[in-house]
């Protein structure tokens, strides 16, 4: 699981992004660490590219599983610093919205808060700081393919991890503006996705984060990726990042984070999950 501070900076342009383990992601891929790795039967046999209509504008990702969608980035592919979001991997647990027009979206800030508000995307870009960071997400399941006994879930090898430039506005900020209320313990984010049995009202997953994480200066609700707009299956048009925290911390397709008086209890939080 990637670490807090190993896996954010505010210098985007630096050229080698520390491992968990000291060694460079660049120096990893492109030296000895892949020789004599055997692979899973599954990593070879799942050959589906991006040429599929549901992977277009991803170069080269590796389909592991179409329904929900999830592809990873084949190791020899994030060699650069900056994954370009063409290779960023994608990590699905229920169906994308259909209408990502930003134009549209609103982000609800409310729970244990003086002042709940409605932000634009708009807004939230006139009344906050707007900043660019380059930071790590990671799955918290990459490397599961090579588990032995095997676990269930996607059989990620090494592909489930990206480090984009990501611009948006700091949640911190955003806490701020609305007034977090003492006695708030956790974060809930909530998105536009479903179920993939299409029941309404029910969300695949709604993860969240302590109060403390969630004030620090590198957490933030973005709406551009490496200088462009987000893509569909990164979670446009708005989605928090949250580096050093499993990736799925990093809610896609954000609606509304609400503050919480415990910790948040939504799906993919409890029990096994």
């Amino acid at each position: 699981m990637p670490r807090d501070s190993h896996h954010a900076t505010e210098e985007p342009r630096r050229q080698v992004f520390e491992a968990a383990d000291g060694v460079s992601r660049r120096g990893f891929v492109a030296g000895a660490g892949l020789l004599g790795m055997t692979f899973p039967l599954h990593s070879v046999m799942s050959t589906a590219l991006a040429s599929d209509d549901a992977l277009a504008g991803k170069d080269g990702l590796t389909l592991l599983n179409d329904l929900p969608l999830n592809a990873e980035t084949p190791a020899h592919l994030l060699d650069d610093a900056i994954t370009p979001t063409s290779r960023h991997f994608i990590r699905n647990n229920g169906l994308p919205p259909e209408n990502v027009d930003a134009a549209g979206w609103t982000l609800a800030v409310d729970g244990l808060v003086d002042n709940p508000a409605v932000f634009s995307i708009d807004e939230l870009r006139a009344r906050f700081e707007v900043v660019n960071l380059a930071l790590t997400i990671e799955c918290g399941g990459n490397g599961r393919a090579f588990f032995d006994p095997p676990v269930g879930g996607e059989q990620w090898t090494m592909g489930a991890v990206g480090c984009a430039e990501w611009t948006g506005v700091r949640l911190a900020d955003v806490l701020k503006r609305v007034g977090v209320k003492p006695g708030a313990v956790y974060t809930a984010h909530y998105s536009a996705d479903t179920l993939l049995s299409g029941d309404e009202g029910k969300l695949p997953i709604s993860r969240g984060v302590p109060i403390a994480k969630a004030m620090t200066d590198n957490v933030l609700i973005a709406f551009s990726m490496n200088g462009g707009p987000l893509h569909r299956h990164n979670g446009a048009p708005l989605r928090l990042v949250v580096p050093g925290w499993p990736g799925a911390c990093s809610q896609k397709w954000l609606r509304r984070v609400e503050i919480r008086d415990q910790v948040h209890d939504g799906p993919k939080m409890t029990g096994t999950s």
